[in-house]
């Protein structure tokens, strides 16, 4: 009797420390327990990180882009860096939310940086840039001059559409690693992203061509980017002279033939956009596959953060949480078009997000938000480390999240 009296004595000093444990667990891991989130709390937390990455990236007068592998802040290339309109982008959502002009001020501060790129015509990720950072700066302000930097950008994005092919030329292939792989006209599922900025240009001067092109693109993309399954590959190469596809392959993903993850999400949000600026139905119908296949994937592998290609399945291998962030953006809009609601996954999605095991706590991870993203195993860059779009997708989710289902 005393040896089960002792027994009975120690299950409850266990539970009871159990259970006080529960009562006080920080509240980004109750986040997970409880299945609810407070958004308010998480952008409040946002903006506390962020007040600290803006006062070193202005004591440096760079913009953050990652770490690099000893674990130092990598700052985006002054000369052109497809991620550098992903920080002003961030600090411009900050100020949608809480309309403190500081981080108006900060984000105008860091995109004229790369004002000047708006000129490129060497690059198709301008949509990527300026729309981040210039198109949300409009959206907030009505000045006219940034109204005016969208427009330049747009017209040398449009320079590198080409009639025979009916798509956007991603990369030039006379220089880098892109001239070894035999490609005469690649294109990258990416480049649903940068329609956005043609969309909204289109609207900003009343003229049609902006749009038209991006409408070719989208429907281009359509018909060869993706399979019966409704997952896409990463690169299709066209020829130049025919239109006609040359090769399907990836640069970033496990093989041709697999998911690239982020990919994925690239062309969740991408058509969503465009639904959002047409109206037609089929970019609805593909947005909604596209959801669905991701969201069948996270149910089978019971997590919402997926791995960096959605045909690894190794336990070890890394997880990508910045494409985790561009789907849920994407889904909280996509879920406002449908009558499939996808409110219960996007709970999920956020939750694994907010988890102590992905978002960092104040002043730690260099005062980037989120951790465990991947840029390219394939080129052995950006494995498992922060990186300013996860953070500006994820800032974006919580404001969309706030608009549509926390505000009365």
């Amino acid at each position: 009797m005393n040896k089960n009296r002792s027994r009975f004595l120690i299950f409850c000093g266990i539970f009871i420390v159990i259970l006080y444990s529960c009562k006080h667990k920080p509240q980004i891991k109750e986040l997970k327990n409880k299945q609810t989130l407070n958004v308010p709390l998480l952008l409040s937390h946002a903006q506390k990180q962020l007040s600290l990455q803006a006062a070193e990236a202005l004591k440096n007068k760079r913009i953050p882009r990652t770490l690099t592998k000893n674990g130092e802040i990598h700052w985006t290339n002054p000369k052109f860096d497809w991620t550098e309109g992903f920080f002003p982008g961030s600090l411009w959502y900050l100020y949608r939310y809480s309309d403190d002009k500081k981080w108006m001020e900060l984000a105008d501060s860091f995109q004229t940086h790369f004002e000047t790129h708006k000129l490129n015509t060497t690059n198709h990720d301008l949509g990527f840039v300026f729309n981040c950072s210039y198109g949300n700066g409009y959206e907030l302000t009505k000045k006219d001059k940034y109204k005016q930097v969208l427009i330049t950008a747009a017209n040398s994005l449009v320079s590198r559409f080409d009639e025979k092919t009916g798509c956007i030329k991603s990369w030039d292939t006379h220089l880098g690693w892109q001239a070894k792989r035999g490609w005469e006209y690649p294109v990258i599922i990416d480049n649903m992203m940068n329609l956005e900025l043609l969309f909204k240009v289109s609207e900003l001067t009343n003229d049609p061509k902006y749009k038209k092109i991006a409408i070719a693109h989208a429907d281009t993309t359509l018909k060869n980017h993706f399979r019966s399954d409704y997952s896409s590959y990463h690169v299709i190469d066209y020829d130049p002279e025919t239109g006609k596809v040359r090769k399907r392959q990836t640069a970033q993903g496990f093989s041709d033939e697999s998911a690239w993850a982020r990919g994925q999400a690239w062309g969740l949000y991408g058509y969503t956009v465009c639904f959002r600026y047409t109206k037609d139905k089929k970019y609805l119908n593909q947005a909604n596959k596209i959801a669905n296949f991701i969201i069948d994937n996270a149910k089978k592998t019971n997590s919402y953060i997926p791995y960096w290609d959605y045909n690894v399945n190794n336990i070890h291998a890394p997880k990508d949480v910045s494409a985790a962030t561009i789907t849920v953006s994407a889904l909280i809009e996509l879920d406002g078009y449908t009558n499939n609601s996808y409110k219960e996954f996007i709970d999920h999605f956020l939750i694994d997000l907010s988890s102590e095991k992905n978002l960092a706590k104040v002043g730690t991870n260099k005062n980037f938000l989120l951790k465990h993203s991947v840029g390219s195993i394939p080129h052995d860059n950006e494995i498992d480390v922060p990186l300013n779009y996860a953070d500006y997708y994820y800032i974006e989710a919580l404001w969309r999240y706030n608009q549509k289902y926390t505000k009365s």
